[in-house]
């Protein structure tokens, strides 16, 4: 089945340049089977320990200066938040296979893209949603400066990106949907 992935929007903004509601999230589809993994090691395995860990301190008496209590209970809140933080991005996200992008031609949410700087040398990212950012493993933002330069861009289109160090000029030399 044929995928057309549209570009995230900007959120739209009302008249005094207020955003009225959050754009739609988009994860790939090993991000989202990233983030379930952890969700369930939290689920199954971190929290059932501190659970049992917290218990057990909390059955020595005097909780107030226990401190593996005290500690324990900042370590449950910790797993908690982020068991509900990961459990609303799944819930509320559009799941995207590059691999079924219709489009191949052009730069879009998922594309493996090879860049070429000014001295020559070459590098490749992945265009990413903002929860899968791994700058060492080569996945960088559809939100960032250089994810929104790039989108529908085609082999050969040259870009200019703003970094602290200064712009940089960057050509598109491939583009992949793996």
């Amino acid at each position: 089945m044929a995928q057309e992935v549209p570009d995230p929007p900007d959120a739209p903004e009302d008249e005094e340049g207020e955003e009225q509601a959050p754009f739609r999230r988009y994860l790939t589809r090993a991000g989202a089977e990233r983030m379930h993994r952890e969700l369930l090691q939290l689920l199954n395995e971190a929290r059932p320990k501190v659970t049992a860990e917290v218990s057990a301190a909390a059955a020595q008496g005097d909780r107030s200066e226990n401190a593996e209590y005290i500690y324990g209970k900042k370590r449950l809140r910790e797993i908690d938040r982020r068991i509900r933080f990961l459990s609303k991005r799944l819930d509320t996200a559009t799941i995207v296979t590059p691999a079924e992008q219709s489009d191949r031609s052009k730069v879009y949410f998922g594309a493996t893209v090879t860049l070429e700087d000014e001295a020559g040398a070459r590098f490749s990212y992945q265009i990413v949603g903002s929860d899968e950012i791994d700058a060492t493993g080569g996945r960088i933002s559809v939100e960032s400066p250089m994810g929104r330069a790039l989108l529908r861009k085609a082999p050969g289109d040259t870009v200019e990106v703003r970094r602290p160090r200064g712009e940089i000029e960057l050509t598109l030399v491939d583009i992949r949907y793996d």
